[in-house]
């Protein structure tokens, strides 16, 4: 044989391809490895088989033999690979497991203690007491002896692992040869005879032949940013797909193209059951944020206005709604982390509240929820803004390129914007936002004695209730309940309303400047706060008939929202901070 260059196969040395069970889950070999019995009924010995379903579907059949006679004393067939499933094999008749009722309790077990990791499960007589804590363990917490992968951060639900998948081992074993030569995945697929990818490529989602290659790479012990680059994949991919898709079978996660491949497909089946549809306790905290009740300080509902049944309309314009919490969806959403920084099952985007909210199907809010959005749209739909159309007259010393330089970046409290929100008949009501805090004051503007009674005169007093007096006393009243630290600066818009400023900062202490003509830009805070208080003083209603009480209560309601701009803080919650640095000594804190 050496003369002619002939070699004698030599024979591998065998290597163990499967793990061991964990020491705190494997079952003792009580009967040493003889399974030999004096008499039938006895010893048992039992094994649970795969069965692949070409529906997809996976099956286990676990067979029970007499280690005496060797003759089939039991199967069972279920969707599960527990050791229970060998009991029922052994104290049911031949048939699937739950088809029959009355079925004896668990028998004592044990699992041979197998170096090869076979589950060959054996169950003595059940008149010895060896395995007592053993059988009381299995039968009191089955589902703590069961391995519980967590698939990514997202916190999917485990998967089962499908078993054996096609092709077959001997086809596995040829395809990985070709692999040994230097050849592609994709050479070798054609040289067994198998599909080159099971699905078509995508840039969107992995193939199986980009699967392969991660499985061989990584198999070479290849980081995630060399196979990136090898597959044209960013390392980030890489990293969660052997993170979430690995197989967890054999006792460790293994990655493996087959059982990756299977398990994003099932990853990706659609249509998903929402999670505000199976979390009961996350669906009553968004609706309580979205449809919850105004209240006063005092924890009093206020009913506002009654306004009528939905009907779906794409938002209700110039017309009473319904008072809410008005939480938007990315706000409820931010704020869970805040409330339950460690309950991961609190935890849903803002994008599956609109899409539970605006698409039908979805099942988990109301669809009548859709009017407590700050727009109040049924549908998703940009729609265009009226514009501002600011008038006035002020003087060169209170322009807006007059304001001092610390209001600009709002590092420093005490500086505010206001303007006036117009309802029907001449009513209105004056709204002051700090620029660091996002803290609202509502100024509320009453009607003046003789409205309604003495016809209106030209350039005559107003009697609406924002006139320049009736606007410098309301407003002063409303400023000086704060510290002098906190009113420096007020932007107001150019409206005639605050034409007695210079009366205003004098009792106040507080210095107004006017943004420039058709510049809301320069007021961003009160014009977003405008555009939030619509929802309860909406355009085309009359604005006198809410009390300052009311007033109060809404400011409030604003003030408890989380913010973005606060890192999901309140208003509320970012004044008071304020108010407390104020109180730190040698600090005035009042004016």
């Amino acid at each position: 044989m050496a003369e002619h260059g002939i070699h004698g196969y030599r024979r591998r040395r065998r290597v163990r391809t499967t793990i061991p069970e964990p020491s705190d889950t494997a079952v003792p070999d009580l009967l040493g490895r003889d399974f030999t019995a004096d008499a039938p009924n006895r010893v048992y010995v039992g094994d649970i088989t795969y069965l692949p379903l070409t529906s997809g579907e996976n099956l286990y059949l676990a067979t029970v033999i007499d280690c005496h006679s060797r003759r089939l004393a039991g199967w069972a067939i279920a969707d599960h690979m527990r050791t229970e499933l060998v009991a029922d094999a052994l104290h049911g008749p031949p048939r699937p497991t739950g088809a029959w009722p009355g079925r004896s309790s668990t028998p004592t077990t044990a699992r041979s203690a197998d170096s090869t990791g076979r589950r060959n499960t054996l169950i003595p007589k059940e008149s010895r007491v060896a395995t007592d804590d053993w059988s009381k363990r299995t039968s009191d917490a089955p589902e703590g002896l069961r391995r519980q992968w967590r698939a990514d951060r997202a916190l999917r639900p485990p998967m089962r692992s499908p078993g054996r998948p096609e092709p077959s081992r001997a086809v596995q074993r040829e395809f990985w040869r070709q692999i040994a030569t230097g050849i592609t995945s994709a050479e070798a697929a054609l040289k067994v005879g198998v599909s080159v990818s099971l699905a078509e490529p995508s840039s969107r989602y992995l193939s199986f032949e980009e699967r392969e290659e991660i499985a061989i790479l990584h198999a070479k012990n290849k980081g995630v940013r060399e196979i990136g680059r090898a597959i044209r994949r960013d390392p980030g991919t890489v990293s969660r797909e052997l993170r979430r898709n690995a197989a967890t079978r054999g006792g460790k996660p293994e990655y493996r193209a087959l059982v990756a491949q299977w398990k994003a497909q099932q990853a990706a089946k659609r249509p998903k059951t929402a999670k505000l549809v199976i979390n009961e306790r996350l669906r009553e905290y968004v609706q309580q944020r979205l449809a919850g009740s105004v209240r006063r300080p005092d924890g009093s509902v206020v009913v506002g206005p009654q306004p009528p049944a939905w009907k779906g309309l794409n938002k209700p314009h110039r017309q009473d709604r319904r008072w809410a919490t008005a939480w938007s969806p990315e706000q409820v959403s931010h704020r869970l982390k805040v409330d339950f920084p460690d309950d991961e099952s609190m935890r849903i985007s803002h994008e599956a509240i609109y899409q539970s909210l605006f698409i039908q199907g979805r099942g988990a809010l109301k669809r009548e929820l859709v009017a407590c959005l700050r727009t109040g749209r049924a549908l998703r739909q940009p729609r265009a803004r009226a514009q501002n159309r600011p008038h006035g007259h002020v003087t060169d010393d209170v322009v807006f390129s007059k304001r001092p330089a610390e209001a600009a970046d709002r590092a420093v409290p005490g500086h505010w914007e206001g303007d006036l929100i117009i309802g029907t008949g001449r009513s209105a009501i004056g709204t002051i936002v700090g620029r660091k805090s996002r803290s609202t004051l509502l100024v509320h503007l009453p009607r003046l004695e003789g409205w309604g009674e003495i016809p209106p005169v030209k350039n005559g007093p107003a009697l609406g209730g924002y006139g320049a007096a009736a606007m410098n006393a309301a407003l002063t009243v409303s400023m000086t309940t704060l510290p002098r630290q906190l009113r420096k600066t007020l932007t107001w818009d150019r409206g005639k309303e605050l034409s007695g400023h210079a009366q205003f900062a004098l009792e106040t202490g507080t210095k107004v400047f006017f943004a420039d003509p058709h510049s809301p830009w320069q007021r961003p805070t009160n014009e977003n706060t405008n555009g939030l208080l619509r929802q309860y003083f909406p355009k085309g209603t009359d604005l006198s008939r809410w009390s300052a009480e009311d007033l109060e209560a809404v400011a409030l309601t604003l003030n408890n929202r989380p913010r973005k701009r606060l890192d999901w803080k309140t208003p509320a919650e970012v004044f008071e901070e304020q108010l407390r640095s104020l109180q730190q000594p040698g600090v005035a804190t009042t004016g």
